[in-house]
C-alpha cells in the first residue's frame, strides 16, 4: 500500500498542459525496482510524463490514429491506464480529470509486471485513488480563484508529509489536516491507537453517517444510440467516540428491489470485508457476479470526517427521462423540451431546474415560450435559459417547454464551445432529492454497532444529486459517452 509518485496537472485546450504539483518517493521507487525486477519502468521527468499522459488521454493536438492507444480492441473502462514512456509502459497509472485538472498517482506493485497482475490484487490502487479524491476535495473549492488555488497547491507538500509519509497513504482527508509543521501531532504512544486517530475524543459518543449518490446521464432519444446512466455513491462518516481504538461496525442495506452496489472501494481504516462485496464489478460486461448485501464494514474510525467507501451501481432507469428537439427555421430556432419524472422516484426536490445554453451564437434578442409548469428565466448574459421546475413535479409527473428563439449579432463576450456547433445542443439537469437514494441504499441506525462505553447517538442521512446530467438534441449529432468506472 504505497505510492511511487503523484501529480496534479493542468490541461488547457488553448494553453496546453502544465505540472502544478509533483511528489516522488525514492524509497518506494527502490522497492519497486526490487519487486518488478527486469519489468521495472523508471518514472521519467515531470515534463516528459506530462506529455506522455496527455497523449494517452487524447488531450493533444495530434489526433492521428495510434494503434496501441486507439485500437478498437482497447476500450477504457476505468481510471487505470498504461502510459508509454521512453523506458517502456508505465503501469498502473491512476488518472482522472476534473474541472481542467488531472489528478494522477502511480501505486507500487509488489510483484513482476509481466504478466500484469489483476487490479484487485494491487492494494495501492484503492488507497491512491482515495488520496487523489482527498486532494480533489481540498483543491476544488478554490478552482475559480487562481490565487487561492495556487496557495493550496503550495501547501500540499507539507500536508502530504502527514497524509502520505514515505509514500504510504494514512489519511486521505486532506482538508482536515493543518499545513503548519508546528501543529503536526506526535505519533500516539498508545500501541493500540492507529496512526490515523490523531487525537482522543472526550464526550458523549455520536456517529453521523451520510450517503450521497450522484447520477450521471447521457440521453439522446435516438434509436441508433444507447442512452447511458450510472450512479456513483460515497458514504461519509464522522465518529466522535472515546478510546484509543474503538471498534465500529456499520451496515448498508438495500430494499428488495434495490440495485446492487458495484466497484466498492473502502477506506484503509476498514479492518475486514467480505470478498464477495469486492468482486461485483461494472468494468467487465461479462461479469455476472451480484452481491445484494447487506454490506458490512467493521472499522476503527479516524478522528475527523472521512469517506468510508465509494461505490457505483447500474440502476434500471434514470430518474428523469427527457426529450430535447432544437430545429432551425429561417432566422430563429424552435425548441421543445419534455421531461418526465419516473414513477419510482420520490417527488420531493430541494431544487430542480433545466438549463438550456446556446453556444457560438449572439445574445438572445427575442424569446417566445410556453411552459406547462414552473417558470423560465433568461440569464443576464442572454445566452442561457433556466427552467425552474421547483420542488415537485405535477401529478402527471410530466412537464413541457416550447418556444422560439432569435439571436442578435455574436460578440467575443458570448460563450463558445468546440462540441456544440450547429444544432448540436443539450439540456443539463440540476436537482437534489433529500432523504432518497437511487439504489435504495440506506443505513439502519439500529444496526450500527459501537464497542465503546456509553449509548451512542446515531444520525443518518442520504441524498441524490445530479452530476453531468445531459439531454441532447435528438435532431442533430451528439457526442457518444461510454460508461466509465470513476468520476
Amino acid at each position: 500500500m504505497a505510492l511511487r509518485a503523484l501529480w496534479v496537472l493542468r490541461h488547457d485546450p488553448r494553453a496546453g498542459g502544465a505540472v502544478l504539483f509533483s511528489r516522488r518517493y525514492p524509497t518506494v521507487e527502490t522497492r519497486a525496482e526490487a519487486f518488478n525486477g527486469s519489468t521495472h519502468v523508471a518514472i521519467p521527468s515531470d515534463n516528459d510524463f506530462l506529455k506522455a499522459l496527455l497523449f494517452e488521454l487524447r488531450l493533444t493536438d495530434d489526433q492521428s490514429f495510434v494503434e496501441h492507444r486507439d485500437t478498437c480492441t482497447r476500450i477504457d473502462h476505468s481510471s487505470v491506464r498504461s502510459v508509454r514512456v521512453e523506458g517502456g509502459d508505465l503501469w498502473p497509472v491512476v488518472a482522472f480529470q476534473k474541472s481542467g485538472l488531472i489528478y494522477v498517482c502511480l501505486p507500487l506493485v509488489e510483484e513482476t509486471l509481466e504478466p500484469r497482475p489483476p487490479l484487485l490484487t494491487i492494494s495501492g490502487l484503492s488507497q491512491g485513488l482515495a488520496l487523489l479524491f482527498g486532494i480533489l476535495d481540498y483543491i476544488s473549492p478554490s478552482r475559480k480563484n487562481e490565487a487561492e488555488m495556487s496557495a493550496k497547491i503550495g501547501q500540499l507538500r507539507n500536508l502530504l508529509i502527514q497524509a502520505c509519509p514515505l509514500g504510504t497513504p494514512l489519511n486521505t482527508n486532506i482538508s482536515s489536516l493543518n499545513s503548519s509543521f508546528d501543529d503536526i501531532q506526535v505519533i500516539p504512544t498508545d500501541e493500540k491507537q492507529p496512526v490515523w486517530r490523531s487525537n482522543t475524543y472526550k464526550g458523549k459518543p455520536q456517529v453521523n453517517v451520510s450517503i450521497t449518490e450522484k447520477v450521471k446521464c447521457m440521453q439522446y432519444d435516438k434509436r441508433d444510440v444507447v442512452d447511458m446512466w450510472q450512479v456513483y455513491g460515497v458514504v461519509n462518516c464522522k465518529c466522535d467516540i472515546e478510546g484509543a481504538a474503538p471498534n465500529v461496525t456499520l451496515t448498508l442495506n438495500l430494499p428488495t428491489n434495490g440495485s446492487p452496489l458495484q466497484d466498492i472501494l473502502v477506506h484503509h481504516c476498514v479492518t475486514s470485508v467480505d470478498p464477495a462485496m469486492l468482486m461485483s464489478s461494472s468494468v467487465d460486461p461479462l461479469d455476472d457476479s451480484v452481491y445484494s448485501g447487506p454490506y458490512k464494514f467493521p472499522f476503527i474510525p479516524p478522528s475527523d470526517s472521512f469517506n468510508l467507501c465509494y461505490y457505483t451501481s447500474q440502476v434500471p432507469v434514470p430518474p428523469i427521462l427527457g426529450c430535447y428537439q432544437l430545429i432551425e427555421e429561417g432566422s430563429q430556432l424552435k425548441l421543445t423540451v419534455n421531461l418526465k419524472l419516473h414513477e419510482s422516484i420520490k417527488n420531493s426536490f430541494e431544487y430542480c431546474e433545466a438549463r438550456i445554453p446556446f453556444f457560438n451564437r449572439g445574445p438572445i434578442a427575442h424569446l417566445e415560450y410556453k411552459v406547462s409548469y414552473g417558470q423560465l428565466d433568461l440569464s443576464r448574459e442572454k445566452s442561457l435559459l433556466v427552467w425552474i421546475i421547483g420542488q415537485k413535479f405535477p401529478k402527471s409527473s410530466e412537464v413541457s417547454l416550447t418556444g422560439t428563439v432569435t439571436f442578435g449579432a455574436a460578440g467575443e463576450e458570448h460563450p463558445t464551445d468546440y462540441i456544440c456547433t450547429g444544432n448540436t445542443a443539450y439540456v443539463k439537469m440540476y436537482f437534489r432529492i433529500p432523504d432518497f437514494t437511487l439504489t435504495g441504499c440506506y443505513v439502519d441506525q439500529h444496526s450500527v454497532q459501537i464497542f465503546a462505553p456509553g449509548k451512542p447517538k446515531i444520525t443518518a442521512s442520504r441524498e441524490l444529486i445530479s452530476s453531468d446530467y445531459y439531454i441532447w438534441n435528438s435532431e442533430a449529432s451528439a457526442p457518444i459517452m461510454y460508461k466509465s468506472l470513476y468520476y
